[in-house]
């Protein structure tokens, strides 16, 4: 067990493929991966993007079977898989329970034979130090996560980032044991904490390299700003609450530097932000964490994607909200984002998979058979069809057995135009939308047929609508919920039935026309998540 005597600086990156980016920094600062793979799944599409990664980084690649203790383990399959992928033996693949420790002390032993110790620079070199992960705290304020590839840094010295260009003093240095453990100084080949003056995470973005102040030189490679995917609007459902969220939104980007925020006004809607996400699953969880920690109920509006504008007048601009677009007029043309998607799936879903590809306007590129069962489909996807819909859709046709992975790959002109959804004769402009105009009617269908399956009943009809311009492309009508006003007459003419109906009925036409529709939160989510 010589591992007893050794420091392993171990990181587990995140395995959604929203966080992406984290996880090629993470890969950037050590000299190994462990490609660990659920027996009982197999392996699946982010697992290849991330094995890719590690490749790309050159790392030491030790391929691991996990929960080789539960009945469903299928491990002669995974392994089989593991060879064709690697090109390795059998015996080089490792099998553990993570859960019962089995296999553990093992692959310990392997990772000292196979992944090389950090390279230590001689004495006296500069300090370049890559950051893979930084956090607020609310005592010491934000904690950089770094590792040491040359140089030293200790208590006191004076550092700059180079990409923020923005400078700091050191005040206090240290280990993961996994707490947070004070020492003397980082040297070159060590991962530790650097706590510095700073109070704002995004002076602090994670790619950025750190060297002493003084110092001047080139940055270690591939940084690169973390981009938004999607985009939404963050408003409070109470007007009065706006100063609340605006502390508690700046608050949680205290602790999230990816989140993009800008200040937002709505006629309708009042004061809010408009915030970029790095994907549909960033989004829910910064909606969970303003409605759990602090106790705020908000609006969201339909998210979107970053679309490109070539103006008539010869100009150019992004926008990121149905708000922002212009008069159709003034648009010579308009270019959507479109990503490349790598989809993963047993054969017997093959057929209906491409099918889900092909309605939501995909391009097939080249088609790899991992093994004898499983598939892995290369295509081109419209960056806004990822975001809402084909993930639930992808997961229900292939019986939760198909995962993909995808990263952003060009603009594509497409014929974009705006939707909005009335609702009792009101412009609701949280649920508008940017659509591709050939698909107006078809989507426009979906929205209303699904309103009217997730919005609340009234006491009155609601007209549900969905226009573009002035025209009216697609209207639904939910039925008003029915008291049984007839329920206290016990006998007499039928003539008071009657008239107990009719009064009823004079009223709920009274409601509808002046009745107002108050939209959940829970609404605008399901809206996406639908099926």
């Amino acid at each position: 067990m010589r591992w007893r005597d050794v420091i392993l600086n171990l990181i587990d990156t995140p395995g959604h493929i929203d966080f992406n980016y984290e996880v090629s920094r993470s890969l950037a600062a050590v000299e190994g991966a462990l490609l660990l793979v659920d027996a009982t799944q197999g392996i699946e599409a982010q697992t290849l993007a991330n094995l890719q990664l590690a490749k790309e980084q050159g790392l030491t690649i030790i391929p691991v079977i996990n929960k080789i203790d539960l009945p469903a383990a299928d491990i002669q399959t995974v392994e089989q898989d593991l060879i064709n992928i690697l090109h390795c033996g059998a015996a080089d693949i490792m099998k553990i329970s993570a859960k019962t420790g089995t296999g553990v002390p093992e692959l310990l032993d392997v990772i000292l034979d196979k992944v090389p110790a950090p390279s230590a620079n001689a004495e006296g070199a500069h300090l370049r130090a890559l950051i893979f992960d930084a956090e607020y705290n609310e005592f010491k304020g934000v904690v950089i996560y770094s590792r040491i590839f040359s140089g030293s840094v200790q208590r006191g010295d004076k550092i700059r980032f180079i990409r923020s260009a923005t400078t700091a003093e050191v005040i206090e240095v240290g280990s993961f044991r996994p707490e947070l453990v004070p020492t003397e100084e980082l040297s070159s080949g060590t991962i530790g904490y650097l706590i510095t003056n700073i109070k704002e995470l995004e002076k602090t973005r994670v790619g950025d390299t750190i060297t002493l102040s003084g110092d001047t030189g080139e940055p270690l490679p591939g940084y690169r700003s973390v981009e938004p995917m999607v985009y939404a609007g963050i408003y409070p459902s109470n007007g009065e609450d706006y100063p609340k969220l605006k502390k508690a939104i700046f608050k949680l980007k205290l602790n999230d530097a990816s989140l993009a925020i800008t200040t937002d006004h709505s006629e309708t809607m009042g004061f809010g932000f408009r915030c970029g996400f790095l994907g549909l699953l960033h989004l829910e969880i910064v909606q969970e964490r303003l409605e759990r920690e602090f106790s705020l109920p908000v609006t969201i509006t339909s998210p979107t994607v970053a679309y490109r504008l070539f103006l008539r007048s010869g100009g150019h601009e992004t926008i990121t909200s149905p708000a922002d677009y212009p008069d159709p007029s003034h648009i010579q043309s308009i270019e959507q984002p479109m990503v490349a998607v790598k989809l993963v799936t047993p054969q017997p879903y093959l057929g209906v998979l491409m099918q889900a590809i092909a309605e939501n306007h995909g391009t097939f590129g080249d088609t790899e058979f991992l093994d004898e069962k499983r598939v892995i489909i290369h295509c081109t996807l419209p960056m806004r069809n990822i975001i809402t819909k084909f993930y639930d859709k992808v997961k229900t046709i292939s019986s939760g057995y198909a995962s993909y992975s995808y990263h952003f790959s060009h603009y594509e002109t497409e014929e974009i135009a705006r939707m909005d959804i009335l609702l009792a004769d009101e412009v609701v402009p949280a649920l508008a939308t940017l659509i591709p105009r050939s698909d107006a009617e078809k989507l426009g269908r979906e929205i209303v047929e699904r309103l009217t399956k997730i919005l609340p009943r009234q006491q009155f009809v609601i007209k549900i609508q969905a226009a573009i311009g002035g025209k009216i492309i697609a209207a639904e009508r939910l039925s008003a919920l029915r008291k049984d006003v007839t329920a206290k007459l016990y006998g007499g003419d039928v003539t008071r039935k009657r008239k107990l109906l009719d009064k009823q009925k004079k009223g709920k036409k009274k409601m509808a026309s002046f009745g107002s529709v108050t939209i959940p939160q829970k609404t605008y989510i399901d809206l996406l998540r639908f099926d």
